[in-house]
């Protein structure tokens, strides 16, 4: 299942947060964000990083970013 959800106007750590909670559900495998707090630029792919998820989108938008995020780990390559 995948969920959207809109963080424009939500400050560090609110969207992150917001990421965070849509995973406790064990059904969610995709999670799309929007944000517009310029922190969430770096905060998302450090947060995908520490939890094991992977981040398959990172992308500007007229206002703040798009970011793609699914459960599934990244490929690794040997």
């Amino acid at each position: 299942m995948s969920v959207r959800i809109d963080a424009r106007g939500q400050l560090c750590p609110e969207p992150v947060i917001a990421l965070a909670g849509a995973f406790r559900d064990l059904s969610i495998v995709d999670v799309e964000l929007l944000t517009d707090d310029p922190a969430a630029e770096h905060d998302v792919p450090a947060w995908c990083r520490l939890r094991g998820f992977h981040l398959a989108s990172n992308e500007p938008m007229d206002q703040g970013r798009y970011f793609r995020i699914t459960r599934a780990k990244a490929p690794t390559t040997p």
